[in-house]
């Protein structure tokens, strides 16, 4: 476990700018994590000659392989770190591939998942003040920033960095094995174009045309996600999109949260176990006195709406991850509700 995150070689800082290396290959998410409203660049890299093997819910990737994901926010002249979904000036040319603009950004950390003989391994690194480099901090770090939106508005927060333990309990999205592994890079959140270097191309084309997954069906037969801010879309489409991404991880048949008997990964079709007219397993804080997960066309009666919308510790959902409440998200989630036809009585 290299105390510095320059001592991977994925990502260095070279001429003003954090650089990837040799053969480490960018990628999006069609619907990401939402984590204070951070900006994340997320690389992959496989030891020459191998692969990983293509599966619909899990790729089988090769010892050695390095998944990186550097949070970081777009700065203001006057330092304090900007709410924008504007990419266009944080890499120095345009692109991922090129390298992100130091001059442009505030890098908050960079994370790890590195793929041993007998598993992943998470591994955080903070960033120093001069943005020199990332030290491994395994009992994770806060930053107090303050958040300036495009209307002017300023929002103070602390970002947390996880430590050891948090990352694990997210990624070990399998209860009874708690094996950590990947969230994001897997077939239906990777179904997407991206603009390379060399132009733009289905990330798991391009993925198997560099020779980085192998098994790879015809992709009408790839499950996919929408991006939760795509009007083209259904709203249930996007609202599934971005549950599954920010809280499948958890409320799944197998995950952490499977006692709660809410499933809210991107496969689940009992709309009862969706959390429609479902009673929680325990009152309490997180409930928010309000009687079921999800009720037809009353996002302020349904406790989905009360957790999603909390900073409270003892209520919010996801638990890990944000200090703020992320206010696109949760108005997708109650237009959603709204629309519901039906009533809980």
């Amino acid at each position: 476990m290299p105390d510095n995150l320059s001592q991977w070689h994925v990502v260095e800082v070279q001429g003003g700018k954090l650089a990837l290396n040799e053969r480490v290959t960018p990628y999006d998410l069609n619907t990401a994590l939402f984590t204070d409203y951070a900006h994340k660049l997320r690389t992959v890299w496989m030891p020459e000659g191998t692969s990983a093997g293509y599966g619909e819910d899990d790729f089988d990737y090769p010892v050695g392989t390095i998944i990186s994901k550097t949070f970081y926010y777009p700065i203001a002249e006057d330092g304090s770190v900007l709410r924008t979904d504007d990419y266009s000036q944080d890499f120095t040319q345009g692109h991922a591939g090129s390298g992100l603009n130091l001059d442009k950004v505030k890098l908050i950390e960079t994370r790890l998942l590195v793929k041993r003989a007998d598993g992943w391994q998470a591994l955080p690194y903070v960033w120093n003040d001069a943005q020199t480099d990332a030290v491994l901090e395994i009992a994770g770090d806060a930053k107090r920033l303050e958040l300036v939106s495009e209307s002017g508005d300023r929002e103070a927060f602390t970002y947390v960095v996880p430590d050891f333990n948090q990352c694990s309990g997210c990624h070990a999205d399998n209860h009874a094995k708690k094996a950590v592994r990947p969230i994001g890079p897997r077939a239906r959140h990777l179904n997407k174009g991206y603009g390379y270097e060399s132009g733009t191309e289905n990330q798991l084309v391009y993925w198997q045309q560099v020779g980085y997954l192998t098994g790879l069906p015809d992709l009408a037969e790839v499950p996919h996600n929408v991006n939760y801010k795509d009007a083209s879309a259904s709203l249930d489409e996007r609202a599934r999109s971005y549950l599954d991404i920010n809280c499948g991880h958890c409320h799944n048949p197998s995950g952490p949260a499977d006692t709660s008997g809410l499933m809210l990964y991107g496969a689940e079709q009992d709309m009862r176990k969706l959390g429609v007219c479902k009673p929680p397993v325990a009152a309490g804080t997180g409930s928010g006195d309000r009687r079921f997960a999800i009720v037809p066309g009353s996002p302020e009666e349904s406790i989905l709406n009360f957790r999603v919308e909390s900073t409270d510790p003892g209520a919010m959902m996801p638990e890990l991850g944000r200090s703020l409440s992320h206010e696109e998200g949760a108005e997708l989630l109650k237009t959603w509700i709204a629309s519901m036809p039906g009533n809980c009585s």
